[in-house]
């Protein structure tokens, strides 16, 4: 992975994206359907990409949205429709293009007021509020965002009745269905205009921030934050929760101050990431150079990306908290805070994310769910009370309400950092000294992911490998002892490779949204272990892309 020089540093005028072409190109560029870049396609998280690679227009969302259409009644889902937005550029073009088939097929349609961004959580929770108790006439939900990827992206995903992310039966369906609308040209696909679907009477404003805000004290402690008065410091990174953070803060008299409440759709204002693209990850300590900078003015701070289901906590002592830390601190202190939970209650976590998770739950007395990368493995365990809470290293996480049940069932960015905030104002102690109490216990955890460019051919190489594909017997001079290509938990594919010892593991996957591959890995010895781990690492996926390679000549 090589790190760009401007990594760290603020965005230059020629680095930004220039919206109106990007814009233009959403309603001008037709995809083919026959080349695979420019069909639609649902990754980890639903259909992404770029009007400028056709493979994000206004043709993709008409047909997604027709798709979603006959499977709501196909399942006979007929309640109201939940429909957010975040704050890229794509997203209100994608909006206007939803909204025209959506009214044109009489969905009743909830939409927020005055054009206001909606975070991916606020959706999951307005979809699960609507239907608690209800077994007919159940709401599902599309959110327009492409996550923390870079401005010139779009986004488009479908939660269903369960508001969480649909599994692959769902959007394999939807995914296909919306394929055949365009190989025929969109034949099957019917819209009205614009402005005929704000006006119609399936058409709907709803109040999702106040409904979201005033149900915040029932998953976070909130009075105890106000009385203890800490000094709070948030950085929305011009994304969807951008209105939220004032709101929070006057409702429960928080001390807590907004770092920045512009909205730009080319990011000017971030600083650049890994790669030198413009990308609002607040886990990544290069886009989060700014608030980094101003950690010593709050007790706590805290970031999400730019649609709230991310979050990223940055203390006084360790400036930004890897996510690992977080999520066991945090599961350290939930578990031994919420009285009310359930006493079988598990964790979830992606099989990317620390073994000191696993650790921590043996001390707890608390069973372990290891899943692939992707929430929607977590949304059944969530709705059923048998997770608490969940994790993973990408920086999702979600846990329940003060009594045990569901919150939301999508990534909720908000939560864990005023979860922070809590931490500190109970406690006395900012989350990461409540780490560096658990390593004295657990021992110290090296952890690194690298990510490095890979074609689509590499990536599908890599999805589908086997453990015979991996021939190393030693992993950094200790016995393998398990070569996984599907989870522990519930037996799914991993979408990759995981090999582990006894003191480390690395795992491979292929990202499902960039044109990147990942590799994780983690050592309890120390860092040259680690960087022993990944230099073997590297050498399987390199071996396993030429083997590939000469067998297709």
């Amino acid at each position: 992975m090589t790190i760009s020089p401007f990594a760290g540093k603020p965005a230059t005028d020629s680095m930004l994206v220039d919206i109106p072409r990007l814009v233009s190109a959403y309603f001008n560029e037709i995809p083919d359907p026959r080349i695979a870049e420019e069909r639609v396609s649902f990754g980890t998280s639903g259909h992404r990409g770029s009007s400028f690679d056709r493979s994000f227009n206004e043709r993709h969302i008409l047909a997604i949205t027709q798709a979603i259409c006959l499977y709501r009644s196909l399942k006979q889902t007929n309640g109201p429709l939940f429909l957010g937005i975040d704050t890229h550029a794509l997203s209100a073009p994608a909006l206007a293009s939803a909204l025209e088939v959506l009214a044109a097929n009489k969905i009743e349609t909830m939409i927020a007021a005055n054009n206001e961004y909606t975070p991916t959580p606020v959706v999951s929770h307005a979809i699960l509020a609507y239907n608690r108790g209800r077994t007919t006439g159940l709401a599902d939900g599309i959110v327009i965002t492409p996550s923390h990827n870079p401005p010139k992206d779009g986004g488009f995903k479908y939660n269903p009745s369960n508001g969480g992310p649909a599994d692959l039966d769902v959007t394999s369906w939807i995914e296909n269905k919306a394929n055949q609308f365009l190989a025929e040209d969109l034949r099957g696909v019917v819209r009205i205009p614009y402005e005929k679907a704000c006006k119609s009477t399936t058409t709907h404003t709803y109040d999702f921030r106040t409904l979201y805000i005033n149900d915040l004290c029932n998953v976070i402690d909130m009075q105890s934050i106000s009385d203890s008065k800490i000094n709070i410091g948030v950085d929305p990174l011009g994304g969807a929760g951008v209105h939220y953070w004032k709101h929070i803060a006057e409702h429960y008299g928080l001390n807590l101050t907004v770092i920045n409440e512009e909205v730009d759709p080319t990011f000017r204002f971030m600083t650049v990431d890994w790669d030198g693209q413009i990308r609002m990850d607040p886990s990544s300590p290069y886009a989060m150079r700014e608030l980094i900078g101003l950690k010593d003015s709050f007790d706590i701070a805290f970031a999400c990306d730019t649609d709230h289901d991310r979050h990223g906590i940055i203390t006084k002592g360790a400036g930004l908290m890897p996510t690992n830390h977080f999520l066991s601190a945090a599961i350290s202190y939930l578990f031994q805070h919420r009285p009310r939970w359930n006493r079988t209650a598990g964790i979830g976590k992606t099989i990317v994310t620390s073994q000191m998770i696993d650790r921590i739950a043996a001390k707890l007395g608390r069973s372990v769910f290891n899943v692939p990368v992707g929430f929607k493995w977590f949304v059944e365990g969530l709705l059923d009370g048998s997770l608490a809470f969940v994790g993973e290293e990408s920086a999702g996480a979600a846990f329940v309400r003060l009594d045990g049940s569901v919150w939301t069932t999508d990534k909720d960015g908000i939560i864990p950092g005023l979860l922070a905030a809590e931490m500190t104002a109970k406690t006395g102690s900012d989350p990461a000294v409540i780490y560096q109490g658990l390593t004295q216990e657990f021992g110290v955890s090296y952890f690194k992911r690298i990510d490095a460019p890979a074609t689509r051919q590499q990536k599908a190489i890599l999805k589908n490998l086997s453990p015979g594909n991996i021939q190393i017997k030693k992993l950094a001079n200790e016995p393998i002892l398990s070569v996984q290509t599907t989870a522990q938990g519930n037996g799914a594919a991993i979408g990759g490779v995981k090999v582990s010892s006894q003191n480390g593991w690395f795992a491979a996957r292929p990202s499902g949204t960039e044109e990147i591959y990942k590799i994780y890995a983690e050592s309890f010895v120390d860092e040259a272990n680690l960087e022993q781990i990944l230099s073997e690492a590297q050498s399987v996926i390199s071996n396993a892309f030429e083997l590939a390679k000469q067998k297709v000549h």
